[in-house]
């Protein structure tokens, strides 16, 4: 037993994913496949997709939103968990990283669960905002550019029903949220989202030390 989240080594890391991940054939070629790119470490890890996917059958989600797609490894994940009538709402404006996204969810059969939208997230929020679906999601991942993340969460917040859940990606920021001598802008946009988040009594969070960080709220 211990009071400190445990240190996961290399070593350590490695046996987790053999003992705990089950995954997907189709996931494991995007994985390797976005390894490939330049871009590969805005991916999430795939006990992370997992870990998201066994969310969506918990909650038995249907319909869900996710801001910031990159190659689809997330969108794959929770599209998979969902059952065939299920929903995922995918905002992103880079048409070369969907274009592989939408081959793979093709190969996965999967597509016909994902309604990507191509244009700024917090457009497509409004939008459905003003369509009337407040209060109609089951679940939000936001993991896109920082400096929106409060924004990201407030329209996100708006779409859940009660019940909903948001995951917000990248909340300990590669330890640099806890470093008071780092101070560029995405750092101070996390921090401050953390600090409201903490405080915010429309919900109940909890931060885990999976990935980079991953944040839970539950809209109450």
């Amino acid at each position: 037993m211990s009071d400190v989240t445990l240190n996961l080594t290399p070593q350590l890391n490695d046996y987790l994913q053999k003992m705990s991940v089950r995954e997907h054939e189709i996931l494991t070629q995007l994985r390797q496949q976005t390894h490939k790119m330049s871009m590969s470490q805005m991916q999430i890890s795939p006990e992370q997709g997992q870990f998201m996917g066994l969310l969506m059958k918990l909650m038995h989600a249907k319909k869900t939103l996710e801001i910031g797609v990159f190659t689809g490894y997330s969108t794959l994940s929770v599209a998979l968990a969902l059952p065939e009538d299920g929903r995922i709402v995918a905002c992103d404006i880079n048409v070369e990283w969907t274009k592989l996204a939408k081959r793979y969810w093709d190969m996965a059969g999967v597509s016909h669960k994902i309604d990507l939208r191509l244009a700024p997230a917090l457009d497509t929020l409004d939008a459905l905002i003003k369509q009337g679906e407040a209060g109609t999601f089951d679940f939000c991942f936001i993991d896109a550019d920082k400096l929106n993340y409060s924004e990201y969460y407030e329209k996100s917040l708006l779409l859940m029903r009660q019940g909903g859940l948001i995951a917000i990606d990248n909340t300990l920021w590669d330890g640099k949220v806890a470093d008071p001598a780092v101070d560029d802008e995405n750092t101070i946009a996390i921090r401050e989202l953390n600090s409201k988040l903490l405080n915010d009594k429309r919900v109940d969070i909890s931060l885990l030390p999976i990935g980079d960080g991953l944040t839970l709220a539950l809209k109450k």
